[in-house]
């Protein structure tokens, strides 16, 4: 085991370093919680050394089910038992380390066997909840835009993986102001010429009265009026005859003007709707060892999500880096652990390469 060591800013005056020592105790030790660092070595021994209740965020994507060797075993394991077990114990370690108010959120990728996916993630997620004290509170959705190009006779080219997100209890930090928040809203005056024009014909095609139609065109010439004049963020317009009954058909305000004009209005206001999706390419990094690189784009979304500036990012299977990069781009701490000493040196080259934003020193959290 070696340690490799990474960047100095923002460390606490006196604070311990993990250092060689941790060759020679073998994690049999706790020690303070090393930040900006990277530590080469096996993710469970360097774990279980670290104090409980310190980190902000559990960020990572463990070796897929025997899709390659990664130098260091997990993920070769003869059975999908086996690897479930390895990732479990591992799983607990982080929990243990996770402050109250932290979060951790892990993508695991599925395999085919016999023609058919193992669903290896949701066993994942369904073992741990019942081993460990989480919470699943969402599986948010990582579209690829430019999946690897291959084509099946019997079965459609895989462009999604999942990520879990779990937490320890209720009072986890949770920032969905800042989820997305790169994502241009569309332009209102853009969409003007084509905003609603869709319910105009839907609303000639209806069932609805002569008297009913000329309403229903009023009433969206309005809806459509807000939208451009910044009123309301959107609007959806449900007709009687062509949309379902509005709340499943429970009785209430919509479901009455449905019956008795034969359409309504339902307005968007605040800010767009963050959905459990987040669409971005797959990327690769030239001269990169690690041939499985994870999305700069999506670690940046879950950490503007989960955490705040000054706060601890960990990841245990940091591979080619990029965790350790974006943390580092949003002034959060780092702490990346990974097995293979080609992936540790590639990856402190680039986190070496980073230029600080915001000096964490000078972070002050509420």
């Amino acid at each position: 085991m070696m340690f490799v060591t990474g960047d100095t800013y923002g460390q606490e005056p006196g604070g311990q370093e993990l250092g060689a020592s941790v060759g020679e105790q073998g994690g049999a030790e706790a020690l303070q919680l090393p930040r900006n660092q990277i530590l080469c070595g096996d993710s469970l021994v360097l774990l279980s050394s670290l104090p409980s209740g310190t980190v902000d965020l559990v960020l990572t994507s463990p070796p897929y089910f025997r899709q390659r060797d990664y130098g260091g075993g997990i993920g070769n394991e003869t059975s999908l038992k086996d690897y479930l077990e390895v990732l479990l114990n591992i799983f607990g370690h982080c929990v243990r380390l996770l402050k109250p108010t932290g979060s951790l959120v892990i993508n695991i990728g599925d395999k085919y066997a016999h023609r058919g996916l193992m669903l290896i993630p949701y066993r994942f997620a369904v073992a741990a909840m019942e081993r460990f004290p989480v919470r699943l509170v969402n599986a948010i959705t990582w579209v690829k835009r430019n999946p690897t190009p291959r084509h099946f006779r019997r079965r459609l080219v895989s462009s999604t993986e999942p990520f879990f997100h779990f937490v320890i209890s209720d009072d986890y930090q949770y920032f969905p102001e800042s989820f997305l928040c790169q994502t241009k809203p569309p332009d209102a005056t853009r969409r003007g010429k084509r905003i609603g024009q869709r319910y105009f014909r839907l609303i000639e095609a209806s069932t609805l009265t002569p008297d009913q139609k000329a309403q229903a065109c009023l009433a969206l010439e309005n809806a459509i009026a807000e939208v451009q004049r910044g009123e309301i963020q959107d609007f959806r317009m449900k007709i009687r005859g062509i949309h379902s009954v509005p709340f499943g058909g429970r009785e209430g305000g919509r479901n009455i003007h449905l019956e008795r004009d034969g359409f309504t209005v339902i307005r968007m206001h605040g800010a767009r709707l963050k959905r459990d999706v987040i669409e971005t390419p797959v990327e690769s990094l030239k001269g990169c060892p690690h041939r499985a690189v994870f999305p700069e784009a999506v670690v940046t979304e879950f950490i503007r999500l989960l955490t705040r500036p000054g706060d601890v990012v960990l990841d245990p299977f940091l591979g080619s880096g990029t965790t350790a990069v974006a943390a580092k781009k949003l002034s959060r701490h780092y702490l990346g652990v990974d097995i293979n000493p080609d992936y540790c040196e590639y990856a402190l080259r680039r986190v070496a390469g980073v230029a600080l934003q915001t000096p964490l020193l000078d972070v002050t959290l509420p």
